[in-house]
């Protein structure tokens, strides 16, 4: 039978520090009528992304979440019913759901997927906005990876990492390093996603072992982490480096509108000629489906891996979360509703 039902992950409250569960409700809803040009959609997937967390301020970048709102999330599913001419019952699209198990939108809102070029949770993953084309658009559009250089990935056993550090490999990088927390993540980095080091930011001195894998100095840096790690890493740029500011995720615990801590060797810059420059995958918005093309070849060929790390039920969003600000996962973490 269908469900009539929509269940919901509200914002019970703003959160300080990381968020826990007693910072989501779970509500169900009763399913309105549809009116003409609406979809409404069977969620299947929700992608679980570092930006989530910052929608939880009263002001934020991606748009603050009222305290009682859904969740913003993205997600993949199917069409169970429909009032507009552009999509059918059982089509596969992706949208801003949000956190909920049925989703009704208008139909500009939704994108249709090909499900013959990759499955459906592909487009959260691989060819996803905030993670395959972060990353693409990042590393050759940001960082510029020429042919012989030396990368360095911060949180590079995330989602976006794990995927900057095989773009970078594919555009000619002589060696990609990783730095990851664990030494299960960086054996992974190192034997399945052709990362040349990696480097357990829990168990290793990061500045040290930089200087032993890199001894000439870095010539892109692509940070998701923000914080001290970046000090570290401005300190040993080389000269032209280019650092990408793609994230900060150590940066999201807090009320980002009261400040974070920026670089205090922010003149390395200066003094080696290097630029950082910071980037939304929303900028290349005329590039998507060029990227995306680029992308499915790569997937195609096997030149690009992506594990995706599924969670279950709608009502472990806020532990799911959780776990992404607690490096609980490897590769892309969903949460199959």
């Amino acid at each position: 039978m269908t469900a009539e039902l929509n269940r919901k992950v509200v914002l019970a409250k703003r959160p300080d520090g990381v968020p826990d569960e007693s910072c989501f409700r779970v509500e169900d809803e009763e399913l309105a009528p549809l009116e003409n040009g609406q979809v409404r959609i069977d969620v299947s997937h929700l992608s679980i992304d570092a930006f989530i967390r910052t929608t939880f301020e009263e002001v934020a970048y991606h748009g603050g979440a009222a305290v009682s709102a859904t969740i913003v999330a993205l997600g993949v599913g199917r069409v169970r019913e429909s009032r507009s001419d552009q999509f059918n019952p059982g089509d596969a699209v992706m949208a801003p759901f949000g956190a909920q198990t049925i989703a009704t939108l208008p139909d500009v809102m939704l994108q249709p997927i090909d499900e013959k070029r990759a499955p459906m949770t592909a487009s959260l993953g691989v060819l996803g906005m905030t993670t395959g084309l972060t990353a693409y658009f990042g590393i050759r559009e940001v960082g510029r990876v020429q042919p012989g250089e030396t990368v360095v990935v911060s949180a590079a056993a995330g989602a976006v990492g794990c995927l900057a550090g095989q773009i970078a490999k594919i555009d000619g990088a002589a060696r990609v390093i990783g730095i990851a927390g664990g030494a299960e993540k960086c054996a992974y980095l190192t034997k399945e996603l052709g990362f040349d080091a990696a480097i357990d930011y829990k168990g290793e001195d990061v500045d040290k072992r930089l200087r032993e894998l890199a001894p000439e100095g870095i010539d892109v840096y692509f940070d998701n982490v923000g914080g001290p790690m970046l000090d570290v890493v401005l300190d040993q740029i080389r000269e032209q480096a280019r650092v990408v500011i793609c994230g900060a995720i150590s940066q999201y615990h807090g009320d980002m509108s009261k400040g974070v801590r920026g670089p205090n060797l922010y003149l390395r810059l200066a003094e080696r000629h290097a630029r950082m420059e910071g980037f939304a995958v929303t900028h290349f918005g005329a590039q998507f489906e060029e990227a995306e093309a680029q992308l499915v070849e790569w997937l195609g060929a096997d030149s690009l891996k992506l594990p995706e790390q599924i969670e279950n039920g709608i009502e472990n969003f806020g532990a799911t979360l959780q776990m992404l600000f607690e490096g609980g996962n490897t590769g892309k973490l969903l949460l199959a509703v």
